[in-house]
C-alpha cells in the first residue's frame, strides 16, 4: 500500500500535507476508494502549528469558548486555541480544549469535572475526517446533553460541506482527491466487482487485510 501513497499539499500552505493511497477501504460507516493519511498533521509540531493557523483564519471572527477534539486532533486543537487567542474576537481568551469519552455503547460523554467546559459554552468541533457526517451527528447529540452551543465545525479532511446547517471548514476536501468516492457498504461497486478490501481504516490508521 505504502508504495502507492501520493502527497497532496494544501492550496494555501504547501507545508501542510496529507498522504493518500488509492484502493478499496472499509470504514465504520462506508466504503471509500482512498485512504487519507493525516498522521503528520496530528503529530508533527511544525505541521500542526501551520495547519492550525490555516484553519484558524476562518474563525478569527467567531467567539469560541471551547474546542472539542475528536479522532486524535488534540495537538491541532491546542495550536488552534493558541492561534485564536492571539488575535481577532478571541484575543486574550483562555480557550478550553477537551476530548469526550466513549462509553460502553459508543456514546460520547463528558465526566462531571469537564462538563463545565461545555455547559452554556460556544463550541468549535474539530474532527480529523468527515465522510458521511455520522461522527459529527453523534458529537452534536452529545453537545445537546450538556447544553453546549455549536458555532463551528473544523476538519482536516471533509467530503461533505455542512452538517446540521453549519458549514464544515476543512483543510482538504474531495476536490483535492481526484475521483474520491464514498459508498454505503451494501452499494459499493468495488465489492460488487469482486475487488477485495485492502484495509480497514479509522481515525487511528489502517489495518491491511491479506
Amino acid at each position: 500500500m505504502e508504495e502507492r501513497m501520493q502527497t497532496i499539499q494544501s492550496r494555501k500552505n504547501k507545508k501542510v500535507c496529507i498522504g493518500v493511497i488509492p484502493g478499496h477501504y472499509a470504514t465504520n460507516h462506508s466504503h471509500v476508494n482512498y485512504y487519507v493519511a493525516m498522521t503528520s498533521i496530528k503529530t508533527s509540531l511544525k505541521m500542526a502549528k501551520d495547519a492550525a493557523a490555516e484553519l484558524g483564519n476562518t474563525y478569527t471572527g467567531t467567539h469560541i469558548d471551547t474546542i472539542i477534539c475528536l479522532e486524535g486532533t488534540e495537538i491541532l486543537g491546542a495550536f488552534l486555541a493558541d492561534y485564536l487567542a492571539q488575535g481577532g474576537i478571541n484575543s486574550g481568551a483562555d480557550i478550553n480544549v477537551v476530548t469526550p469519552e466513549l462509553n460502553a455503547v459508543n456514546q460520547m460523554i463528558f465526566r462531571d469535572n469537564t462538563q463545565k467546559k461545555i455547559w452554556g459554552k460556544r463550541v468549535l468541533l474539530l474532527i480529523s475526517s468527515a465522510s458521511t457526517g455520522k461522527s459529527i451527528n453523534r458529537a452534536i447529540d452529545c453537545l445537546q446533553y450538556y447544553n453546549g452551543k455549536l458555532v463551528g465545525i473544523g476538519s482536516i479532511f471533509s467530503a461533505i460541506k455542512e452538517s446540521n446547517g453549519i458549514e464544515i471548514h476543512a483543510l482538504f476536501t474531495e476536490k483535492d482527491l481526484p475521483n474520491y468516492e464514498n459508498y454505503a457498504a451494501s452499494e459499493c461497486p468495488m465489492c460488487k466487482a469482486g475487488q477485495k478490501v485492502d484495509a480497514l481504516i479509522n481515525s487511528f490508521g489502517y489495518s491491511k487485510l491479506s
